[in-house]
C-alpha cells in the first residue's frame, strides 16, 4: 500500500474512534466498521489487527471499561479477518453482506461473553436465550450504525481513490 493511501486508511480508522466519543444512540457507532475496514485495506496482518485494537483501547481509556472487552475485541479480530477475506472481493454488495455478517457474529459473541461474565442469566441453555433475547433491541441499532459506518469508511476511502486516480491522468 502506497504510504499516502495507508495514511488515509489510518486517518479514516481514527476519526471513526472519534465518534465513539461524541453522544449515539446505544450501540451505533464505527466499532464493527472499523475492524472490516482495516482487514480489507491494511495489507499487514498484525497492523489491520493492531490498528482498530488500539483506536479502540484508546476510546475505551475514555469511555471506561467493562468485563465484556475481551469478547468485544474478540469479536473484532474476527471482524478483521472477514474484511481480509473481502479486500480482493471489495463491491458494494461485498461490504453490505460483510458487514451483515459481522454484525450477527459480534452480537452473538459479545452477548454470550454477557452471558458469561455478567451473572445476570442462570448458566443454562435458557439463560443463554434469555440473554439474547433482552439483547434484540440493541441489534437493531447495532446493524444500523455498522451499515451507516461501513458505507462512510468505504463510500470516503472510494471517493478517496477515484479523486487520486483523477489527479494522477491529470498531473
Amino acid at each position: 500500500m502506497h504510504t499516502t493511501h495507508a495514511k488515509a486508511v489510518v486517518l479514516l480508522i481514527g476519526l471513526a474512534a472519534l465518534a465513539r466519543l461524541l453522544p449515539h444512540p446505544p450501540n451505533f457507532t464505527p466499532v464493527l466498521a472499523m475492524a472490516l475496514f482495516a482487514g480489507s485495506y491494511i495489507a499487514d496482518r498484525r497492523l489491520a489487527v493492531l490498528v482498530p485494537l488500539l483506536a479502540m483501547v484508546i476510546t475505551d481509556a475514555v469511555i471506561g471499561w467493562h468485563a465484556t472487552l475481551p469478547y468485544v475485541y474478540g469479536a473484532l479480530v474476527v471482524t478483521v479477518g472477514i474484511g481480509m477475506w473481502m479486500a480482493n472481493r471489495r463491491t458494494a454488495m461485498t461490504v453490505v453482506g460483510a458487514t451483515l455478517v459481522g454484525s450477527l457474529l459480534f452480537f452473538s459473541v459479545t452477548n454470550s461473553g454477557v452471558w458469561v461474565s455478567q451473572g445476570l442469566y442462570p448458566h443454562n441453555p435458557a439463560g443463554l436465550l434469555a440473554c439474547y433475547v433482552a439483547a434484540l433491541p440493541f441489534l437493531q441499532t447495532s446493524l444500523l450504525g455498522d451499515l451507516f459506518y461501513a458505507a462512510l469508511l468505504f463510500g470516503s476511502m472510494a471517493c478517496w481513490e477515484q479523486w487520486m486516480t483523477h489527479r494522477s491522468r491529470t498531473a
